[in-house]
């Protein structure tokens, strides 16, 4: 298997500083206003947020179609919440995943407990076990 590969550099101080995000085809600014406040630019929660999303929705894709279930679509949404801590410095405190799925034939039972384990399985999901992770899963 490929290991995959991402870098990071950072000039400057915290707050005045400012750096670059590289993966292949990916080369975004990041500041401490984009990371921390509502700047445009990337940072590192939005990629972990874009990791988790886009592994689960392969991953959902895979155990429906398991389960005898092909879907047409499968969206995922992941909203990753970084917060100060009482002791200093930051922490990653809640992954937030909504998808929606187009599913012929699978009952909204089925779904959501294919999709429960899916959240629990996919690679990303099982890399961050140290952040609490909900699912709102939605047939459309």
């Amino acid at each position: 298997m490929p290991v995959r590969t991402a870098s990071a550099f950072w000039d400057g101080s915290l707050k005045e500083g400012s750096g670059r995000i590289r993966l292949a085809g990916f080369d975004q600014p990041y500041t401490f206003a984009s990371r921390f406040e509502e700047e445009a630019g990337t940072n590192p929660e939005e990629l972990i947020g874009a990791a988790i999303a886009g592994c689960f929705s392969m991953a959902l894709a895979a155990d429906l179609g398991g389960a005898g279930h092909a879907p047409e679509k499968v969206e995922t949404e992941a909203k990753v919440t970084v917060r100060p801590q009482p002791e200093g410095g930051f922490a990653i405190t809640e992954i937030a995943l909504d998808t929606t799925a187009t599913v012929p034939g699978v009952t909204d039972a089925e779904f959501q407990t294919i999709a429960s384990g899916t959240k629990e399985n996919c690679p990303v999901s099982r890399a961050l076990k140290a952040v609490p992770i909900t699912l709102s899963a939605k047939l459309v």
